[in-house]
């Protein structure tokens, strides 16, 4: 499936930003199950100094540096890539094993996906996330079975509201009140998993979504979304990612589905935040996000031009499962 996606964020500002600088995390990956096919990044104003880099997980980040007073910053990110679902079969395996495999050992082969087993800025390590991954992992489960079935009750259990937590809402926290947003629903189900001694990593991302029968795709009208990826065995011998999705009960081999685009990967979401940055100036800001996921005939298939669902200078609410949070402080004076 070839898929098109347009990703703007808005920063408008009062009074004027003086002097700025952003990281922005927007180019998605090339991966087993996806092809980047061309990628393009518009800034307004224009950067006096655009760098790209590729941060410890492989992500690409672009550093933006904005030295004249500015009253609002847009960044729009257009890509297109080619995805495909991958067909393969786990092997049986107990939790335990898969667990025993990162354990430290004296001189053993560094490994560098333990990374993924330890506590992190949004996944901390607490009693209250093994218990809750207990019933699911019973001595000798299955590893893949079991993850599954964590995955089911989350989103059985949990209810998705995207006004009950925002970007440093502690996962402790929104595994007690059972609800919160796709981030949120991640950062618990990983927490779960590194609780048990497994390799969880956080997936940033988008899904297409479709519109109801008979209505335009809208423009600007998604978001971008938020699943994890667990290491496990393959057929072959070796170990792969398997990505699981609370949100929207799926999963699959490197991506949960085809209508899946895996953006960025890290610990958790502060690796992976869309933009963030540093700001002097600019007392108070409004925020917009505008995402578009659209196959890229579209409109040859719908028959219909492609609404804009995202006015100037309004926010535009997120679909009903993604919602990922950006991030931006203020520096002191």
């Amino acid at each position: 499936m070839q898929l098109s996606i347009t990703h703007t964020t808005r920063y408008d500002y009062a009074p004027p930003v003086d002097v700025a600088q952003h990281i922005a995390c927007l180019r998605p990956r090339t991966t087993v199950v996806q092809q980047l096919l061309s990628h393009q990044l518009s800034v307004s104003p224009t950067p006096s100094q655009c760098r790209e880099s590729v941060d410890a997980f492989g992500n690409q980040r672009s550093f933006l540096s904005l030295q004249i007073p500015h009253d609002r910053l847009e960044v729009t990110a257009t890509s297109v890539v080619q995805t495909r679902s991958l067909d393969m079969s786990a092997v049986a395996l107990p939790w335990e094993q898969a667990a025993e495999h990162f354990r430290y050992r004296a001189d053993a082969v560094y490994d560098a996906d333990v990374e993924f087993r330890f506590p992190s800025q949004h996944v901390p390590r607490h009693a209250e996330f093994a218990a809750y991954a207990q019933p699911s992992f019973t001595p000798d489960a299955d590893l893949h079975a079991a993850t599954l079935d964590l995955m089911q009750r989350i989103h059985q259990e949990f209810r998705y509201d995207s006004q009950s937590t925002e970007v440093h809402t502690p996962a402790l926290e929104a595994l007690r009140q059972r609800h919160g947003v796709c981030q949120d629903f991640a950062h618990i189900m990983i927490a779960c998993l590194r609780s048990l001694g497994l390799s969880a990593r956080y997936v940033s991302g988008y899904l297409l979504t479709q519109p109801p029968p008979g209505q335009p795709r809208l423009v600007g009208a998604d978001a971008s979304h938020a699943w994890i990826s667990l290491l496990l065995p393959t057929q072959d011998g070796a170990t792969r990612w398997c990505d699981f999705d609370p949100t929207n009960d799926r999963w699959g081999w490197g991506a949960p589905g085809d209508d899946y685009v895996v953006l960025a990967l890290g610990r958790d979401f502060a690796d992976v935040s869309p933009i963030r940055g540093v700001i002097h100036g600019g007392a108070s800001h409004e925020l917009t996000v505008a995402v578009t996921v659209a196959p890229l005939d579209a409109e040859a298939d719908t028959g219909h031009t492609l609404f804009d669902a995202s006015p100037a200078a309004a926010p535009v609410a997120p679909s009903q499962t993604q919602s990922q949070s950006q991030s931006q402080s203020k520096a002191s004076p």
